[in-house]
């Protein structure tokens, strides 16, 4: 059920159904969130944390448990979870938990991939695979970083208008912006899907 959800809002997931699998993916795998039951087969879910802690695994990691007392808080805070959330909850808490981690990941992070190129975060600069790097105006930064961190999901032009130009006025800012970043990338960096919004492309 949760790995739907999370598909439906535009992210990308790998689901481990035990403790052991988890641990695998951990250790193998890029992610910018986790998110680990307590109560896992093979191994369980505060240990599973633990061994990943302990093997330099630093990705933000939200605990959810039936556990809800204050004692079993502080011990899976202690074994290195950022987030706890307690069963039954509700779904919009959760993804608004997660939302919640990926930006700290993000604050932590240098880069976002954008297919063979990605998004330097510190320079506002689209670091090509030959090194090239091309600068971006602010709200252009803004706008290719709000499509990039979700490359599932489609934006509706007024959402985007919100988020990345909320002190403007009409939608087409959200277009003019598009057409910048299509000037200076190529038009597939930025898909049109029509009647809805729009979508990071491939460089």
């Amino acid at each position: 059920m949760l790995a739907e959800l999370f598909t439906d809002e535009g992210y990308q997931i790998d689901l481990a159904h035990d403790g052991q699998r988890g641990l695998h993916l951990g250790l193998t795998g890029q992610y910018d969130v986790m998110v680990i039951d307590r109560r896992l087969p093979a191994m369980d879910g505060l240990e599973l944390l633990t061994r990943l802690r302990r093997k330099g695994v630093t990705t933000r990691v939200l605990v959810l448990s039936a556990l809800g007392e204050s004692a079993d808080r502080v011990v899976g805070l202690d074994a290195g979870a950022d987030d706890y959330l307690v069963k039954p909850f509700e779904m919009d808490e959760l993804l608004a938990r997660i939302r919640a981690l990926a930006r700290r990941h993000l604050e932590d992070a240098e880069s976002l991939p954008l297919g063979v190129a990605s998004l330097d975060l510190l320079r506002h600069e689209v670091v090509l695979p030959r090194g090239q790097r091309i600068t971006l105006s602010g709200r252009e930064f803004e706008l290719l970083r709000t499509l990039a961190l979700r490359p599932k999901a489609i934006h509706p032009r007024s959402a985007l208008r919100t988020n990345v130009f909320a002190d403007s006025t009409g939608e087409s800012i959200v277009d003019t912006y598009v057409y910048y970043l299509r000037r200076k990338l190529g038009r597939g960096v930025v898909r049109t899907v029509h009647g809805l919004g729009y979508q990071i492309g491939v460089l």
